[in-house]
């Protein structure tokens, strides 16, 4: 099975191919579309900020191409960033619209709860998935009892759809961190840094794919 990872700058790739290695899978990773088209499915990872992360895609025409694969039925897993870039919008820096798989806008922790207390942005540790659905490639699972995840980041999606799969709570914020509509995924957290669970999860997804 292939897996083309997507380079447009903006990654941390290494921890995301060493993993996929791992799981067996072969990676293409490249910034040219005519490469990553023989892949069976495609991640878009992503640490940085969503204007400079739409703007280099766009300049580069992975945009377009991300479009077209995923039209043509193309599985697609976002990871952090690259989750938040599947959304309609971010207000990040400034308003810049997304690839709109998702309903929803990225928005930033407000760093006070609706309890009034201060809390740390970014959201940065370990939190549990609390599941709302089980999306195709997890069906029929016994998922692990220890359900906790790693996340880094200070924006998150403010959505209410039930595309949403599974969410965390940060003092009272239910992050998304799970998302599915049809062959896109997205995770907001790293699977790669997630022990256990995480790479569970990394595994059903590309199990997902074949």
């Amino acid at each position: 099975m292939k897996i083309g990872v997507i380079d447009y700058g903006m990654g941390n790739l290494f921890s995301v191919t060493q993993a996929l290695k791992k799981l067996n899978a072969e990676v293409i990773l490249s910034s040219k579309p005519e490469e990553l088209r023989e892949a069976d499915a495609l991640i878009l990872p992503g640490v940085g900020a969503f204007p400079d992360a739409m703007k280099r895609l766009q300049e580069t025409g992975l945009d377009g191409f991300i479009r077209s694969e995923v039209k043509n039925g193309k599985p697609l897993l976002g990871i952090c960033l690259g989750m938040q870039l599947l959304f309609e919008e971010s207000e990040e820096v400034a308003p810049t619209n997304g690839f709109g798989f998702f309903e929803g806008k990225v928005v930033r922790f407000s760093g006070i709860s609706e309890k009034g207390e201060k809390y740390r942005v970014p959201h940065m540790g370990w939190n549990s998935l609390t599941f709302h659905s089980v999306p195709d490639w997890l069906k029929g699972e016994q998922l692990p009892e220890d359900k906790h995840v790693y996340f880094v980041h200070s924006y998150y999606a403010n959505t209410d759809s039930p595309q949403v799969v599974a969410t965390a709570d940060y003092f009272g914020v239910q992050v998304p961190g799970i998302v599915q509509n049809g062959n896109v995924c997205g995770m907001q957290f790293h699977p790669e840094k997630s022990g256990g669970f995480g790479v569970y999860l990394l595994k059903k997804w590309l199990q997902g794919v074949k």
